[in-house]
């Protein structure tokens, strides 16, 4: 099994996730910055759309790429 198809490990609750936590959001953000799409990450709208407001939070905060 290639790493690229990989899901990331949902072992923690992303409702969890602060935009300080940047190694655990990388897992859900592509090489080149890009929000990973709910059907790679396989996580339930709700959760979808959490991460990704804390993925551009952290960013406008610069504490991620």
């Amino acid at each position: 099994m290639s790493t690229e198809n990989k899901k990331p490990n949902r072992s923690l609750n992303p409702m969890d996730f602060t935009f300080n936590d940047v190694e655990q959001l990388s897992r859900f953000v592509t090489e080149t910055g890009k929000i990973l799409p709910r059907k790679i990450t396989g996580l339930s709208a709700k959760h979808q759309r959490r991460i990704t407001n804390t993925i551009k939070r952290a960013r406008n905060m610069i504490t991620m790429k």
